[in-house]
């Protein structure tokens, strides 16, 4: 991968921009999230709707040296993102469902010590959860999705309809396990503790191709009742 030096001025102007460009992505990446629950709710009278802001951290394994190149790690940061699930009546008295996410690191990295990068995560999972009590639940989920890697140049590039960027992506499918404790302080709020297992393929611009997030969900449930 070619890197780029940028002048403190094209960098500045450039980091400006980006924000104002990563905003609007994530904006639309999280009204189509929820709009597809939304959907699927609306097809699914009754049924019990969670919604959640995710905040945590990337784990991996550090840097390593392979074909003479070394190879950085991926973890650290702090990462945040949205997800949401929907869990039908009719299957197995509520406790399975779909559940979507999309987390992604909130500051730039740098990549190799020289070149801004921010990784995004966005899967979508059959999920199991059950509630044990007015307070406690749990959930297992399992599914597929991408991981999308963008390395900023500071350089924009259009295309033939004028859409700009100042990044160059690299994406990898992937496939996602993990689960959570959800806790219910007060009725139908809930803290959740979780962690993801990404297995993502060919993750070749880092050390390792199983990075884990761990952190906190906080968010509500719509319907579904208490016990």
């Amino acid at each position: 991968m070619k890197q780029r030096s940028l002048d403190a001025e094209g960098r500045g102007v450039g980091r400006a921009t980006d924000n104002c460009k990563e905003n609007y992505m994530k904006k639309r990446i999280v009204v189509a999230v929820i709009g597809c629950f939304c959907l699927l709710a609306a097809q699914a009278w009754g049924q019990q709707i969670d919604v959640a802001f995710a905040g945590g951290s990337l784990a991996s394994s550090g840097s390593s040296l392979n074909a003479g190149s070394i190879l950085p790690g991926e973890g650290g940061g702090a990462f945040v993102g949205f997800n949401g699930d929907v869990l039908f009546k009719s299957l197995f008295n509520g406790n399975v469902g779909v559940q979507g996410e999309v987390n992604w690191r909130a500051s730039q990295g740098s990549y190799g010590g020289q070149v801004p990068y921010r990784p995004l995560f966005y899967d979508f999972n059959a999920m199991y959860a059950r509630r044990f009590s007015k307070y406690v639940g749990a959930e297992a989920l399992a599914g597929i999705g991408a991981e999308s890697i963008r390395f900023y140049s500071g350089n924009y590039n259009c295309d033939y309809y004028g859409n700009c960027t100042n990044y160059v992506s690299s994406n990898h499918f992937m496939g996602d396990f993990g689960g959570g404790i959800r806790f219910y302080p007060y009725k139908s709020f809930f803290v959740r503790p979780e962690v993801r297992l990404y297995l993502v393929n060919n993750n070749q611009e880092f050390s390792s191709s199983h990075p884990v997030r761990y952190g906190v969900s906080i968010g509500y449930s719509f319907g579904g009742g208490s016990q």
